[in-house]
């Protein structure tokens, strides 16, 4: 029998469990081991192979296939970028009898599985992040999942802003892609949306905005705002412009939501000359941390059993990703390379209502 390896590394997403469960059910219908490596590339790294290189059966991984997080664990791993370690991390491989090593992660991942292949290791690529911001698919583990646990947040908070009158600040994550917070947008009905790909955009403006939904009756206004997008803010003082409000704010500290809000809440005015209430919620990992939906996890059990399958015809150097519906594979480094431009008219049209 044949040894296979897999590893989830990066950021965790929903659906990484689902994938590893898929690999290791095909494993066994097509007579190949399994070994899964522990804590990402942290685990080729030699340290101790006896607890970093764990056998995977159905036996004991069928029930984690709708859970959260990743069984395997994951961590960042800079040592791995260096090719001494990969050189290392090969030989420890075929010292375990491994033929082919699946890797579920971002493009950090692919790159580190990239890396392997060049150097005689046979590698399949799984996207595993919630930012989708691998551009050669249409979606990534996890972002489904993503969305739709902002969609339910923003709903709630929608609701309770109506029933007070408050406009509020929502951060999602999605680092320097914002597919996450235009998504969220447009399912939600938010009046407003900042993205990184638009570029750079001014705190004053978005006040002027969010003005002029208040002048219209529209007291209850929801900013939706990438991570990513506190980038691309044009230079605000937000030291100097809170502090005689009292805010306890230090010469070069960032912007954030809740001071974002609190300078939204002093640019603008109600219909009475008072502040507005503007409040804010950062949903952060509550979007990783979530059980994948049913579309995050039908894309991973089909990724899983087509990455078996590639290695098991010898075919390396893949990535698998979902494009209008169907699954299929793709040269590591054309996806790596892959653009998808950004849905300016959408951004333009959400930011314009």
């Amino acid at each position: 029998m044949s040894n296979i390896a897999v590893l989830t590394s990066g950021g965790d997403s929903p659906g990484m469990n689902t994938a590893v469960t898929a690999i290791a059910r095909n494993a066994t219908r097509l007579n190949m081991n399994l070994l899964g490596i522990d804590r990402g590339f942290n685990g080729l790294l030699g340290k101790n192979p006896a607890r970093d290189f764990v056998r995977l059966s159905i036996d004991n991984i069928l029930d984690i296939a709708d859970q959260a997080g990743t069984h395997l664990r994951t961590a960042r791993c800079l040592e791995f970028l260096n090719e001494d370690i990969q050189e290392n991390a090969v030989r420890l491989l075929r010292q375990m009898d491994v033929v082919g090593v699946i890797v579920i992660g971002g493009d950090g991942s692919f790159k580190g599985a990239r890396a392997l292949a060049a150097k005689g290791m046979p590698c399949i690529g799984i996207p595993g992040t919630i930012d989708n911001d691998l551009a050669y698919t249409s979606m990534t583990l996890g972002f489904d999942t993503a969305v739709n646990v902002c969609v339910d947040a923003v709903r709630s908070i929608r609701a309770t802003s109506r029933s007070h009158d408050r406009p509020h600040v929502v951060e999602v994550m999605g680092r320097h892609c914002g597919d996450i917070a235009l998504m969220t947008a447009t399912a939600t009905g938010s009046e407003i949306v900042i993205c990184p790909e638009a570029g750079e955009w001014k705190v004053q403006d978005v006040a002027k905005r969010l003005q002029s939904h208040i002048d219209r009756g529209n007291y209850r206004s929801t900013i939706v705002i990438a991570e990513g997008a506190w980038a691309k803010m044009r230079p605000f003082d937000v030291c100097k412009f809170l502090r005689p409000y009292g805010k306890e704010v230090y010469e070069g500290e960032p912007m954030t939501a809740y001071r974002f809000a609190s300078v939204l809440k002093r640019l603008c005015r109600m219909p009475d000359d008072s502040f507005p209430e503007v409040r804010h919620t950062v949903i952060g990992y509550t979007q990783r941390g979530a059980r994948p939906s049913a579309r995050d996890a039908a894309f991973a059990t089909e990724a899983g059993i087509m990455a078996v399958e590639l290695l098991k015809k010898g075919i390396s150097n893949r990535v698998i990703g979902r494009q209008k519906g169907v699954v299929f594979h793709e040269d590591i480094e054309k996806a790596l390379h892959a653009h998808r431009p950004f849905n300016r008219k959408l951004y333009n049209t959400l930011n314009s209502l």
